[in-house]
């Protein structure tokens, strides 16, 4: 067995040196990503696994602090090396859930820890944050930035039911940078197309409608905090937990 402490690309090779964990959980993955009969919703993903652009990491339980200085080994060194891997790179990083986390969080308990997560990255970021972002949460047109580099950010859970586009069995976050978003903009006909295609597919992917605060980045009525992570009905909090270390980023 090796241990993957920065980023895992796939094959069939490497997947073998893989810990039983691990490739169980690349596993479950492939299926939802190849699923004929029940396409996952995020064309790009699927493409991005199809053309073996994305890149992966294995991390711990999610409340250690190792567990934030890994991910953040792992979010350096795909921040510097993305643009190497395609335009529909993303980073997928999953969590060894402990079993009485996986019996016993629910979707709001997976939100705090979400968003522990990302305060803690910034905490150690060693690069200023962009002058070009707002530093509000609130702002239109704030986003998650680590290393210099900005990006979207998406969580499932083991808890989701409703929306099985949030589901996967262990928690789990894809991490594209803006860059990605930007060149998939490049062609509004197709970006458009392939947008409509989204939607309905999560139409029929989820019991619930299309959660009302997905919208467009840079919109005057979006906040991309809003759509990291989607509860599992249509409530959604109304101050974003970053708020809290704010301060952090004015030091």
């Amino acid at each position: 067995m090796i241990i993957i402490s920065v980023l895992y690309t796939d094959n069939p090779t490497n997947r073998k040196e893989l810990a039983h964990w691990e490739s169980e959980t690349l596993e479950r993955f492939e299926r939802k990503m190849t699923d004929k009969q029940k396409p996952f919703p995020c064309i790009p993903a699927t493409i991005g696994f199809s053309t073996n652009q994305l890149r992966y990491g294995f991390v711990g339980d999610p409340r250690n602090e190792e567990t934030i200085s890994d991910l953040a080994d792992m979010l350096r060194n795909y921040t510097e090396t993305s643009r190497e891997y395609g335009n529909y790179t993303s980073l997928i990083v999953f969590y060894d859930l402990p079993k009485d986390m996986k019996s016993s969080y629910s979707v709001e308990d997976y939100e705090q820890l979400f968003w522990k997560q990302l305060s803690a990255l910034h905490e150690i970021d060693d690069v200023d944050w962009p002058e070009d972002i707002p530093t509000d949460p609130h702002n239109p047109i704030w986003e998650f930035c680590f290393h210099g580099e900005r990006f979207f950010m998406y969580c499932a859970t083991p808890a989701h039911v409703n929306r099985q586009s949030r589901y996967f069995d262990v928690m789990m976050l894809a991490i594209t940078p803006r860059w990605v978003l930007e060149e998939f903009n490049q062609s509004p006909k197709h970006a458009s197309k392939i947008k409509t295609g989204v939607r309905n597919r999560l139409k029929k992917y989820d019991s619930l409608d299309v959660h009302p605060d997905l919208n467009s980045y840079g919109a005057e009525d979006n906040f991309e905090w809003r759509q990291y992570y989607l509860r599992d009905d249509d409530t959604a909090l109304s101050k974003c937990p970053y708020h809290k270390f704010i301060r952090l980023f004015k030091k």
